[in-house]
C-alpha cells in the first residue's frame, strides 16, 4: 500500500488511529498514532510502498524490530509490536516527543561541555546494555539519537544492527553513514562493540565543536580519511575544551580497534571523572598520546595544551536551555552578508541562463535504488543517472546469484554525476571444504565443522574406540559443500552393553570364571555372612542390568559363619542362665523337669548343646530347669493277717557243711 496522508485519522491494522506524519526516510515513513488497545501514543514506522515487496528491505526492517525488541532500557527507544497489514510492514515503537541531536546541533551549534558529557554518557549507557545483550548497533550518529524536553537521550534505529561481532554477506561494502563510520566499516571488515564506541566518539566531537572530524565531497573520500588521517583535537576548534576531553575523543577515534576503549563502561568512566573535575585514566592519556605521535607532520597542528590539574566540574543540563547561554554575535557580519547578497543578486540576474546550464551539468543526482535486482538492470539504472557502477562480487547466503545484495551509497543520498556507486552482486551461497574430523574428540569435531560454516549432526554408536571419539564422517574430508550443509559424524559411546548374569549363591571361583568368560572384569570383597565360606552373597551391579564389555563386576564373598563358645550355665538360676546365654548371642529355650530335690528347684540341671562347645551366634540352646514336686507318702503298715502256722517246708536239721576252711595261719 502507499503510506501517504490518506492514512491520517483512520484506523490502521484494526488497532492504531493515525494522527499525523512525523517524518520520512529513504526506507520508511513514521506516523504518530494512538494504540486503541493500550490507550497510549506510539510512533508507527511503515515500510515504503516501493520497498514493501523487496525482500532485502523487508529483512532489514524485520532485523530492526528484532534487534531492538529485546532491549528494555531507559536510553533505548522501546519496540512495542511489529506486524504486516494492508500490504506493508510496520513497527509500533515508543513515541518520544523531542528532537534529534543532529537537529539540535544544526539549530544551536556546539553544546555546553557539561551537556555534551551528559548526553554522551547516556548514549554509552544504551550501548553498554546493547553490547551486553550481544547487539552491535553499527550506525551510531546524531540522527539516530533523540532528546526529549527533560534532557533524556534515546537511541533508535537498529536497522543495520547485528548480534555480536559480525560481517554481513555484503563484506567489502560500506554500511552506515560515512561521517560516522569506523575504519573497519569503511574497509567492509568485521565490526564489534569498539566500532560503536568509535562512532560515539565522533558524536561527542560534533557536540563539542559543531562539526565532524572528517568530511569530504563523496562518501569514498570521507571513508579514506577515516582510514588514514588523525583527527584534530576538539580543543583546536574550541579552546575551552579541557585536555582530558581531547584524550577521551582521540582514544575513541584510534584507527586500530585494539587501541580504543574496550567497552562502553570504560569510556563512560573517563567521562564521569571529567564531569567531576578529575583527570582521565593513565591508560587513556597514554593511548591518546600514541595516536598523536603517528600524525603526519604535514597535517594541521594537533598539539594538545599542556597538562593542568582538572579542577572544573561540569553540571549536566538540557540542550534546549543553552540558546540563552550562547555568545552574542556581532551584527556587522550580518550586514556585510546582506550587502554581498544584494550585489550577487544583481550580477546573477544577468548571468542566470548561463549559470543554470552550468548547474544542471554539475547538480547532484539521487542515487537509484538497485538492491534486489539483476546486475545488468542495476548497472543500466546507475549509468542512466550519469553515475558509474563499481561492481563487486561476494557470496551470499540469502541473495540469489546475479542479484544485487548491497549498494553504497544508498538511496536517497545525492552525489555528483560521474561518481561511483558500488554494488555487491551475489555469487550464490559460499562453498566450503569439509574438514577431516575422524579420530578427534566430539567437541573438537563440532567446533571445527561450525568454524567451517557447516552444521554437524552427531550420531552416537557403540564402538571399541574410546568414548567421545569420532569414528566416521559423511561426506568425507575434502568434499566441497554449500555453507550451512549438514555433515554427519559418528561418535563412539563405548562397546555395546551386555547383560550381567546372576551369580549370587555360587562359589566365588565358579562366578569369577563365568563373568570373565563373557568379558567382564571381576572384583572381590569379603564380607561376614552365615553362608558357607567362599559363597557369593551379593553382586554389584545386580543381575539383569547391562554394562559395557570390560566393566568390572564386584562380588561380595562370605568369609564363613563366625562361631563362639557356648557358656556353661548348669547349676545357675534359670533367669541368670538365660541372660548369660542371650548376652553371648544365643537364643534360649527352657524345658521344665520335675524334681524332688529342693536344691534343684529353679536351677539349670542340664543344657543342650553343652557348655564350652563352639556354635554360630543365634543358635538355640535348650536348658532344663528343675521344678520341685512333693514326694509320694510311703504305704501304711497293717501287721500280719494270717494267724495259722506257716509252712516253711522241710528243714534241714543235719549238720551244715561249710566246706573246707583255710587253716593257713594268719600272718602275724
Amino acid at each position: 500500500m502507499a503510506t501517504t496522508d490518506t492514512l491520517l485519522n483512520r484506523v490502521f491494522d484494526n488497532r492504531y488511529v493515525v494522527r499525523r506524519r512525523l517524518g520520512s526516510g529513504g526506507m520508511a515513513d513514521v506516523y504518530l498514532a494512538e494504540d486503541q488497545e493500550l490507550g497510549r501514543q506510539v510512533a508507527l514506522k511503515m515500510l515504503n510502498e516501493r520497498h514493501a515487496n523487496d525482500e532485502q528491505f523487508v529483512e532489514r526492517f524485520r532485523r530492526e524490530a528484532q534487534s531492538a525488541a529485546g532491549l528494555n532500557h531507559p536510553n533505548i527507544v522501546s519496540i512495542f509490536a511489529r506486524g504486516h497489514a494492508e500490504g506493508t510492514y510496520y513497527i509500533a515503537m515508543e513515541y518520544v516527543e523531542g528532537r534529534t541531536l543532529k537537529e539540535l546541533i544544526v539549530a544551536r551549534g556546539p553544546s555546553p561541555i557539561g551537556i555534551a558529557i551528559d548526553y554522551s554518557r547516556q548514549i554509552l549507557s544504551a550501548l553498554r546494555f546493547a553490547h551486553r545483550s550481544g547487539i552491535v548497533h553499527r550506525d551510531i550518529k546524531p540522527h539516530n539519537v533523540i532528546v526529549d524536553g527533560d534532557g533524556r537521550v534515546k537511541v533508535m534505529d537498529f536497522g543495520i544492527a547485528r548480534a555480536g561481532t559480525s560481517q554481513m554477506t555484503e563484506a567489502g561494502s560500506i554500511i552506515g553513514t560515512a561521517q560516522y563510520l569506523s575504519p573497519e566499516q569503511a574497509r567492509g571488515a568485521p565490526v564489534d562493540q569498539t566500532s560503536d564506541l568509535y562512532s560515539a566518539g565522533i558524536v561527542l566531537y560534533e557536540l563539542l565543536t559543531g562539526s565532524v572530524p572528517f568530511n569530504g565531497d563523496t562518501p569514498v573520500e570521507i571513508a579514506m580519511k577515516h582510514l588514514s588521517q588523525t583527527p584534530e583535537p576538539p580543543s583546536t576548534h574550541r579552546p575551552e575544551i579541557p585536555r582530558d576531553l581531547d584524550y577521551v575523543i582521540l582514544r575513541a577515534l584510534a584507527k586500530d580497534s585494539s587501541e580504543r576503549y574496550h567497552s562502553a563502561e570504560e569510556m563512560d568512566s573517563d567521562l564521569e571523572r571529567i564531569g567531576r573535575g578529575i583527570g582521565v585514566s593513565a591508560e587513556t592519556a597514554e593511548a591518546a598520546t600514541s595516536v598523536l605521535s603517528r600524525t603526519d607532520v604535514r597535517d594541521a597542528p594537533t598539539t594538545i595544551r599542556p597538562a593542568t590539574a582538572a579542577t572544573t566540574a561540569y553540571t549536566p543540563g538540557r540542550y534546549y536551555e543553552y540558546d540563552e547561554t550562547r555568545r552574542r554575535r556581532s551584527i556587522w557580519p550580518w550586514l556585510l552578508a546582506i550587502l554581498v547578497l544584494a550585489l550577487a543578486a544583481v550580477g546573477g540576474y544577468f548571468a542566470y541562463d548561463q549559470l543554470q546550464n552550468q548547474l544542471s551539468a554539475s547538480r547532484p543526482v539521487t542515487v537509484p535504488d538497485v538492491e534486489g535486482i539483476l546486475e545488468s538492470r542495476a548497472v543500466a539504472q546507475i549509468e542512466a543517472e550519469g553515475l558509474q557502477a563499481n561492481v563487486q562480487r561476494r557470496p551470499s547466503s540469502d541473495v540469489p546469484v546475479g542479484i544485487v545484495a548491497e549498494q553504497s551509497p544508498e538511496p536517497p543520498n545525492r552525489i555528483e554525476k560521474g561518481n561511483f556507486v558500488t554494488i555487491v552482486v551475489s555469487t550464490g551461497k559460499k562453498k566450503v571444504r569439509v574438514p577431516g574430523v575422524v579420530g578427534r574428540s566430539r567437541d573438537d569435531a563440532v567446533v571445527a565443522l561450525r568454524d567451517a560454516d557447516l552444521t554437524p549432526r552427531v550420531v552416537e554408536i557403540n564402538s571399541e574406540r574410546p568414548t567421545n571419539t569420532v569414528t566416521g564422517q559423511a561426506p568425507k574430508a575434502g568434499t566441497t559443500l554449500v555453507e550451512g550443509s549438514t555433515v554427519r559424524i559418528n561418535v563412539s559411546i563405548g562397546p555395546k552393553p551386555i547383560a550381567v548374569p546372576d551369580v549370587v549363591g555360587t562359589a566365588y571361583e565358579s562366578a569369577e570364571s563365568q563373568l570373565q568368560g563373557i568379558g567382564f572384569g571381576v572384583g572381590r570383597t569379603n564380607v561376614e555372612s552365615n553362608e558357607p565360606e567362599g559363597t557369593v552373597v551379593e553382586q554389584v551391579p545386580s543381575a539383569g542390568s547391562s554394562r559395557a564389555k570390560g566393566s568390572t563386576i564386584t562380588l561380595r564373598v562370605s568369609e564363613g559363619p563366625q562361631t563362639t563358645a557356648i557358656p556353661d550355665v548348669t547349676t545357675q538360676q534359670a533367669d541368670q542362665a538365660r541372660e548369660q546365654l542371650e548376652t553371648a548371642g544365643f537364643r534360649v529355650r527352657v524345658r521344665r523337669e520335675d524334681t524332688e530335690d529342693p536344691l534343684s528347684d529353679g536351677i539349670v540341671i542340664q543344657q543342650d548343646p553343652e557348655g564350652g562347645r563352639q556354635a554360630i551366634p543365634g543358635t538355640t540352646v535348650t536348658i532344663v530347669v528343675g521344678r520341685l514336686i512333693e514326694p509320694l507318702p510311703p504305704p501304711a503298715d497293717t501287721g500280719p493277717t494270717d494267724t495259722g502256722p506257716v509252712d516253711t517246708g522241710p528243714t534241714d536239721t543235719g549238720p551244715v557243711d561249710t566246706g573246707p576252711t583255710d587253716t593257713v595261719p594268719l600272718d602275724p
